[in-house]
């Protein structure tokens, strides 16, 4: 594999930084991470810390040297960042769980796949254009996709920065995994979260990273993504790789990533992930549990909406 990346975080006008981000890869394989922490319950940073071990254990765990099957592996990994954080609550006695949002992307054999669970987003650019996007988990997204709500509101409604789904929450997390994606020489993902999307729109993204390098436009998109907001800015973290193709040619930018010539078995990471003991054996929820968490996330959505009718 070939390919560039470069990852920053500001912590903005808030007192602290809850946001978390980091990457890993093996000789076949790139994990990229972003959570962030919610800031309406305690301790969010913990629990974005808490998914981006989890996670990043478990690839290192999986990739020998590629994920075998990268969607039941980012499922399965969501869930177990999950249960990871309720197990934390469990143990310190806190009065709630940590919550945060989280968002990852597996490129392998010049394939993308990514999940997300909340609002922290991933865009898959190419020549300057936005080819996907997640969805964010929220109620303003609910509304427009039942009509009561214009697309155009999408980023002045009062309801748009409410989520339904996270991990940490009561309810087990949905977990929203793309179909695989085949990547091109030039492709870039970006991961951000809603410090930077919610105050620069998509087409502000999409310029910065056609006109420049990743390394060069995400330190400018941050920098002006806080002075748009201002002293009330949020953290503004973004994670970005540009791929370069699956081939062992060497390239010109210095900042290419080759792996071609890593041992099978080596993981390079920026993620703090000791292996937990008791992530080794853990389980895998069944599709019963998985279809009664989905039924428990539409109820919750629709009992939401329907307070948000009867108040308007």
């Amino acid at each position: 594999m070939r390919f560039s990346v470069y990852q920053e975080s500001q912590v903005g006008g808030r007192k602290n930084n809850q946001d978390r981000m980091g990457y890993s890869f093996t000789r076949d394989a790139l994990l990229l991470l972003l959570a962030d922490g919610m800031g309406g319950h305690i301790q969010g940073e913990t629990a974005a810390m808490i998914a981006m071990q989890t996670i990043g254990s478990l690839f290192q765990q999986n990739a020998n040297p590629y994920v075998k099957k990268p969607e039941k592996f980012l499922e399965e990994s969501f869930y177990a960042a999950h249960r990871e954080i309720h197990r934390y609550r469990a143990i310190n006695n806190l009065p709630e769980t940590p919550r945060t949002t989280i968002v990852a992307c597996l490129i392998q054999h010049n394939s993308a796949f990514w999940a997300h669970c909340g609002d922290s987003r991933l865009y898959w650019m190419r020549d300057g254009e936005i080819l996907q996007r997640t969805k964010d988990h929220s109620l303003i997204e609910t509304m427009i996709d039942q009509g009561k709500v214009d697309a155009s509101e999408r980023e002045t409604h009062p309801d748009r920065n409410k989520l339904y789904n996270c991990l940490g929450a009561p309810n087990m997390p949905k977990v929203d995994i793309s179909r695989r994606a085949s990547l091109q020489g030039g492709d870039v993902m970006l991961l951000c979260s809603d410090g930077l999307w919610a105050v620069l729109s998509d087409q502000i993204l999409a310029q910065h990273l056609r006109s420049a390098t990743i390394v060069r436009a995400i330190p400018d998109l941050i920098k002006a993504a806080i002075e748009v907001a201002g002293k009330n800015s949020d953290n503004v973290t973004a994670l970005a790789m540009m791929w370069e193709g699956s081939d062992a040619a060497t390239g010109s930018n210095p900042d290419t990533i080759t792996t071609h010539t890593l041992p099978i078995g080596s993981v390079t990471t920026t993620i703090q992930a000791p292996r937990h003991a008791d992530l080794e054996n853990a389980d895998v929820f069944n599709e019963t549990e998985i279809e009664k968490a989905i039924d428990e996330i539409r109820s919750a959505i629709e009992k939401s909406t329907r307070a948000t009718t009867s108040k308007s």
